[in-house]
């Protein structure tokens, strides 16, 4: 069974960090991109980075650049996403999501973790 589990989400200040992990399991993580995206209330869902399988490749949203920081463990079958000097624009669910890097179009979503930016 397909599982992306994120956590790590919560309640911060603006200026603050948190870091989200997305742990895999039910397939072959190594052979996958994998990418965060962000959803805001009463806004689409926007990419804010991703990694290549091979970690070898990074890209951020112009929005995130400086500020978050993509990496993966491919032992530990995880991506993080490391967000510091968080701010009020920044909230919102977060989620991952794993795109196959071969000829397939297998493609697997997390449930979200919430992020919450205030004072």
């Amino acid at each position: 069974q397909v599982q992306l589990v994120e956590s790590g989400g919560g309640l911060v200040q603006p200026g603050g960090s948190l870091r989200l992990s997305c742990a895999a399991s039910g397939f072959t993580f190594h052979y996958y991109h994998m990418k965060w995206y962000r959803q805001a209330p009463g806004k689409e869902r926007e990419l804010v980075a991703g990694v290549t399988s091979d970690g070898g490749r990074k890209n951020y949203a112009e929005s995130v650049k400086g500020r978050f920081s993509i990496s993966r463990d491919n032992r530990r079958k995880t991506v993080y996403l490391q967000m510091n000097s968080l701010k009020v624009e920044d909230p919102a669910v977060y989620y991952c999501k794993a795109e196959a890097a071969g000829a397939n179009n297998n493609e697997y979503w997390g449930q979200g973790t919430q992020v919450t930016v205030s004072s």
